[in-house]
């Protein structure tokens, strides 16, 4: 086993399924004792259990304030503390191919969810680590915010939102010894990717490479671990290159 995570304790929301899940199994993997955070409860009571005494699960709504606080006090009674908070719970909200034709119903809960659940996450997980000697606070932010367009408006401005808040409060809990970083997915089949995504990595994702969870967990792991002890502020796509451009098919002379 491992030793990237011992004694560490971590929390992980939206750790029931997709990206959530396989952070959480490669964190038990590496040593990590670990609190999965979801609003399934069926799905994480099962994965903790197949994890064993190294997680426990709580169900918890990011969009609600207290929850997320119960969720901190939660994770330091039964394991004793907190190291690695990873705010990873997120919706996608309907699908509208125009912004004119957008009615914004879903607006509220997108916004609670991505971006306020994640930012009282910080908050909560901030207040206790300042206190107890630093941390690592990790954010699931998207593609999609560093690639405008539609659909999806409201999530992406939600998830640029967690962009800026991530290196905003990075400035601020430095000098307290917590960083804070930023994960950005792309092209990743996971809960809020639902069609076949082939086509779409052949034309725009330079890494032709089909991504899985784990690419993602992995991301995670480094910036949980000691590994990247001098990392703070940053926002690292996880997405084959997508975020540079399309791919550049060069054509061979004399062809």
């Amino acid at each position: 086993m491992s030793t990237l995570l011992t004694d560490k304790i971590a929390i992980v929301t939206g750790g029931a399924s997709g990206i959530g899940r396989a952070t959480a199994e490669l964190f038990v993997e590496h040593g990590a004792k670990v609190v999965i955070a979801d609003r399934n409860e069926e799905q994480g009571t099962l994965l903790a259990q197949a994890l064993g005494a190294g997680a426990e699960f709580k169900y918890t709504d990011v969009a609600k304030a207290e929850q997320v606080q119960e969720l901190v006090d939660f994770t330091v009674d039964r394991f004793g503390g907190l190291n690695v908070m990873y705010n990873n719970a997120g919706i996608s909200g309907a699908i509208h191919n125009s912004f004119l034709t957008d009615d914004f119903n879903d607006f509220e809960q997108v916004i609670s969810v991505n971006l306020f659940g994640t930012m009282v996450g910080c908050q909560c997980a901030a207040r206790y680590m300042v206190d107890h000697g630093g941390g690592s606070i990790i954010n699931t932010s998207s593609l999609a915010a560093l690639k405008p367009g539609l659909p999806l408006i409201t999530y992406r401005a939600a998830k640029a939102g967690v962009m800026q808040l991530t290196q905003s409060i990075a400035r601020e809990l430095g000098v307290h010894g917590v960083r804070v970083n930023c994960i950005a997915p792309g092209h990743i089949p996971a809960g809020m990717t639902f069609y076949d995504i082939s086509a779409r990595i052949k034309k725009t994702q330079p890494l032709q490479r089909q991504g899985a969870p784990e690419d993602v967990a992995n991301a995670a792991l480094y910036l949980a671990s000691d590994l990247s002890a001098q990392v703070t502020g940053v926002i690292l796509p996880v997405d084959g290159g997508t975020n540079l451009g399309d791919p550049i098919y060069v054509q061979e002379p004399g062809l």
